[in-house]
C-alpha cells in the first residue's frame, strides 16, 4: 500500500458548518489532511446535527472554544459576519496559527478581519469557487472541491510559508489553487459569480410578480433556462445579501457594463438586426465551450443530470463554480 501523506494541520477549527464547512470537514478527514477537527456553529440545532453526522472530532458551543489551540481556523460564515468572528477569537489565536475564510468577497474580509488577528498569527483569506444550491451540514460532501479553484488572497507581506501551507491544504482537498490580489479577485468574481446570481434572483423574482395564472404556467412549463436560473436563485439569501453589500463597487461596475450590452441587444431586436444577434450568440457559445475544455463544466446533455428518480447511482448534488 502507498504510504499515506502526512497531516498538514494538527488541529483544524471550523467556525460555521454549512455546505462549505461540512464539505471541508469531510474532505479533510477523507484525505488525511488534519489530525483532528473541532467545529462550532451559531445555532444549537446545527451543532447537534454535526454531532449526529460525526463529521468533526469535537463540537463546541462557542467560537472561542473552537479557535483555542487550533493550528488552522477557517471561518465559514457569511462575509458580513467575518469581522465580528475575528474580533471574538483574536485573543485566543495561538502563535503561528493560520486564520482563513471561505467568502466570495475578499477585500471586505481583509479589511474587517485583519485588525483583530494578532501579529503572531497569519491571515490568509481564501475562496473555494465551488458550491451547490443546498445549505446546511447535511449538504456537504467530500468531493465538492475536486478540480475546482480555490483562490487565496493573502495581504501584502504575508508569511510565505503560511500561504504555502494553506495552498497545500486546499490541494489535498482536490482543489486547484491560485493566488491573487483581493481587489482583482473581487472584480473577477463580480462578473463570473455575483452578477449571474443577481440576474437569477431578478428573473425568478419577475416571474413571482406575474399574475397568479401566468405565474403557475411559468412554473408548470419551466424550460431548461428558467429552471437553471431557479437553481442559482435558491442559494443562501443571507450569504448573497452580504456578498452584494460587501462587493458593491465591483458589482455595480459589472452591472453597468451588463446594462450597456443588454441595451445593445434590445436595440438589435427592436430594429431586426439579426447579424448583431447572431454574432453575439456565436461569441458567447464559444465561451461556453472554453469552460468545458478547462474542465469547469461537463459536456454531457442537460448538464449531466440523471433523469430517473429511482436511479440508485444518482450522485450527490453536482458542484458548480459559485460562491
Amino acid at each position: 500500500m502507498p504510504e499515506r501523506s502526512p497531516v498538514i494541520f494538527e488541529r483544524l477549527a471550523l467556525i460555521g458548518v454549512g455546505l462549505i464547512g461540512s464539505s471541508i470537514a469531510r474532505a479533510a478527514r477523507a484525505q488525511g489532511a488534519v489530525r483532528s477537527i473541532v467545529a462550532t456553529a451559531r445555532s444549537q440545532a446545527t451543532r447537534e446535527r454535526v454531532r449526529e453526522l460525526k463529521i468533526a472530532d469535537q463540537v463546541v458551543e462557542t467560537n472561542l472554544e473552537a479557535a483555542k489551540g487550533a493550528d488552522c481556523i477557517i471561518v465559514c460564515v457569511p462575509v458580513g459576519a467575518c469581522g465580528a468572528v475575528a474580533a471574538e477569537i483574536g485573543s485566543v489565536i495561538k502563535p503561528g496559527a493560520i486564520v482563513s475564510d471561505v467568502g466570495s468577497v475578499k477585500g471586505a474580509v481583509l479589511r474587517d478581519m485583519a485588525p483583530h488577528i494578532p501579529a503572531h498569527a497569519h491571515l490568509v483569506p481564501a475562496h473555494p469557487v465551488a458550491g451547490t444550491e443546498y445549505s446546511g451540514p447535511d449538504a456537504g460532501f467530500a468531493e465538492l472541491f475536486e478540480n475546482r479553484w480555490c483562490i487565496l488572497t493573502p495581504p501584502v507581506g504575508a508569511n510565505e510559508k503560511a500561504v504555502a501551507k494553506l495552498k497545500a491544504f486546499w490541494q489535498r482537498l482536490g482543489a486547484n489553487v491560485e493566488v491573487m490580489d483581493a481587489t482583482h479577485h473581487d472584480l473577477v468574481l463580480a462578473i463570473t459569480s455575483h452578477l449571474p446570481h443577481l440576474i437569477a434572483y431578478n428573473i425568478v423574482g419577475t416571474a413571482a410578480d406575474l399574475e397568479a395564472g401566468t405565474r403557475s404556467e411559468v412554473i408548470k412549463f419551466s424550460a431548461g433556462g428558467f429552471r437553471d436560473f431557479t437553481r442559482i436563485a435558491a442559494s443562501d439569501p443571507t450569504m448573497w445579501r452580504d456578498v452584494f453589500l460587501n462587493n458593491k463597487e465591483a458589482v455595480l461596475e459589472m452591472l453597468g457594463r451588463f446594462n450597456e450590452d443588454l441595451a445593445a441587444l434590445t436595440r438589435a431586436i427592436r430594429t431586426g438586426d439579426g447579424d448583431t444577434l447572431f454574432d453575439s450568440f456565436a461569441r458567447t457559445r464559444a465561451i461556453r465551450r472554453s469552460i468545458i475544455e478547462v474542465g469547469q463544466e461537463t459536456a454531457e446533455p442537460d448538464f449531466g443530470r440523471r433523469h430517473s428518480a429511482h436511479d440508485p447511482e444518482t450522485p450527490l448534488p453536482r458542484p458548480y463554480a459559485s460562491d
